[in-house]
C-alpha cells in the first residue's frame, strides 16, 4: 500500500503527518517505510532521525555534440522541443539543465554526430530509524528536473511495506510522478482561503490521474468552513482534523515529530491509514 501525502503548498503539514503515520504504524508493529519525495528540499529526517546507510547516484541522459563532426544543419535543435539544443552557424550547443532523455537527438543527426552521455543529477539516500526503512531523493543544486529522482525512488519501494510518500509541494511535474507511483493521496489542507486555493489544484490533478483521494485538515480551528464546505462538494472524505496548536509548532522547530509533542494523536494516525486501506479496498 503506497499512500502519498500531498498538498497544494508548502508549510500546509505533509511532512508532519507524513512522518507521524509512519512512526506511528511501526511503533503499532506493523512494517512501513517512509519515502521523501521533496528531492529539491527533503526535510523529513529532521523528525525521524534515520541512520543512512547507502547513496545511490541518479544519472540521466544528455547529448554530446562532436563539433569536428556537426555540419550545424539545425536537425536536432529543430526535433528538441524543449530547447535543449542551439544550432549556430559555427557549434552547436547544448544546455544539459533542459534536456529531457529522449535521445530523439541522437536519432535524428544524419551525420551521427551526437552520442547519449550519462551525467548526475542528483541522489537517493538509504536508510532506517529502528524499523522504518527510509528513503530520500535529493536533486543536486542548479539542476531543474525532480521527477527523474522521484521515479528512480520506485524501485527502493517494499511491497511488503505500507509505504508513506511525503510528496514535494505544489501541483506541478514532481507531484505528478508522486501520484503515479501511489495507490492512494491524502490531501492534507489547512483551513483558510489560501488553504482551499491550493487544494483545488492538487485535488483535480489526483481526480484527473484517478487516484483514490481522501482528506485531513492541518490545524483545525483557524480560518473558516470553506476547505469543508469544498471536501463535502467534490465527494472527498474528510478522514481526520490536527488542532491549531503553537505547542505543535514550537516543539516540531526543535525536531521533535507530531505524535511525540501529542501522543494521544498516534491512535487517530492509525485510524486515518486503516481508513485509506479501506477506501483503496473500495475504489479498486
Amino acid at each position: 500500500m503506497r499512500i502519498a501525502i500531498a498538498s497544494g503548498k508548502g508549510g500546509t503539514g505533509k511532512t508532519t503527518i507524513a512522518t507521524s503515520v509512519a512512526l506511528a504504524l511501526v511503533r503499532a508493529g506493523r512494517a512501513a517505510q517512509l519515502i521523501d519525495c521533496d528531492v529539491e528540499e527533503p526535510n523529513s529526517h529532521l523528525y525521524i532521525h534515520p541512520a543512512i546507510e547507502k547513496t545511490i547516484a541518479v544519472d540521466v541522459m544528455a547529448p554530446m555534440v562532436d563539433q569536428t563532426t556537426c555540419t550545424h544543419c539545425g536537425a536536432c535543435a529543430e526535433f528538441c522541443r524543449f530547447n535543449a539544443l542551439a544550432s549556430l552557424p559555427d557549434q552547436t550547443l547544448v544546455f544539459p539543465e533542459l534536456c529531457h532523455s529522449c535521445t530523439g537527438c541522437v536519432h535524428v543527426c544524419p551525420e551521427k554526430a551526437i552520442a547519449a552521455i550519462q551525467r548526475t543529477i542528483g541522489s537517493i539516500e538509504i536508510g532506517h530509524d529502528g524499523k522504518l526503512i527510509y528513503a530520500a531523493g535529493r536533486l543536486n543544486v542548479g539542476e531543474a528536473r525532480a521527477t527523474p529522482i522521484i521515479a528512480a525512488l520506485d524501485a527502493h519501494i517494499d511491497a511488503d511495506r505500507v509505504t508513506i510518500l511525503d510528496a514535494p509541494p505544489g501541483s506541478s511535474c514532481p507531484v505528478v510522478e508522486t501520484l503515479r507511483i501511489s495507490d492512494f493521496c491524502l490531501l492534507v489542507a489547512e483551513p483558510t482561503p489560501f488553504g482551499l486555493a491550493d487544494l483545488e489544484h492538487v485535488a483535480a490533478v489526483a481526480e484527473a490521474m484517478k487516484i483514490p483521494r481522501a482528506a485531513l485538515i492541518n490545524r483545525d480551528g483557524m480560518g473558516d468552513d470553506r476547505v469543508e464546505r469544498f471536501l463535502e462538494e467534490k465527494g472527498v472524505p474528510l478522514l481526520m482534523k490536527i488542532p491549531n496548536d503553537r505547542r505543535i509548532a514550537e516543539r516540531m522547530a526543535g525536531g521533535t515529530a507530531l505524535i511525540d509533542v501529542r501522543p494521544e494523536l498516534a491512535p487517530p494516525l492509525l485510524d486515518l491509514v486503516e481508513k485509506i486501506e479501506r477506501l483503496s479496498r473500495e475504489a479498486s
